[in-house]
């Protein structure tokens, strides 16, 4: 495949990455003010809003960390980093990478089997549906935030920041 095709692959995922997040973040923040004015104008409100409200914090967060790790910004902790000589820099930032990657993939692992429980539990989030759907980003994310973390500590370093 080539390296423009890549490119356009890359940037399509970015952008449906950004949308779904833009998605979630704008219906989170309409639902809790149709709850807050609902509860302060009619004493009433959505009974599902605040268990769906719960789940699209952590979806939000969830995908908020996958695209801060696409870019970089994610939170880390880089004291050493600052005192190391500039030829071993790019050894720690590597093995740290990798380390992050067996972390997230480790963290994917055993959320796909809680997940995969709650399945065959039958448990319930609210009403009818199933309490493993809400919970399937925490797999997929941390699948997601493992695959970036070791492409990012297999390639090579960066001159400029990705789009």
């Amino acid at each position: 495949m080539s390296d423009d095709r890549l490119n356009r692959i890359r940037r399509t995922l970015m952008r449906v990455e950004d949308g779904i997040l833009v998605l979630l973040l704008g219906t989170m923040i309409l639902l809790a003010a149709l709850q807050i004015v609902l509860r302060n104008l009619w004493d009433s409100g959505i009974p599902w809003g605040d268990p769906l409200l719960r789940t699209l914090v952590l979806w939000v967060a969830m995908v908020g960390v996958m695209v801060a790790t696409r870019h970089r910004e994610h939170i880390k902790i880089d004291l050493l980093s600052r005192y190391l000589p500039a030829w071993l820099e790019e050894t720690v930032r590597r093995a740290t990478d990798l380390f992050a990657a067996l972390a997230c993939g480790l963290f994917s692992w055993q959320c796909g089997r809680f997940v995969l429980f709650e399945w065959q539990d039958g448990n319930r989030f609210y009403g009818e549906v199933p309490a493993w759907l809400p919970e399937v980003i925490l797999p997929l994310g941390f699948g997601v935030l493992a695959a970036r973390f070791l492409i990012q500590a297999l390639s090579r370093p960066q001159s400029g920041a990705e789009e």
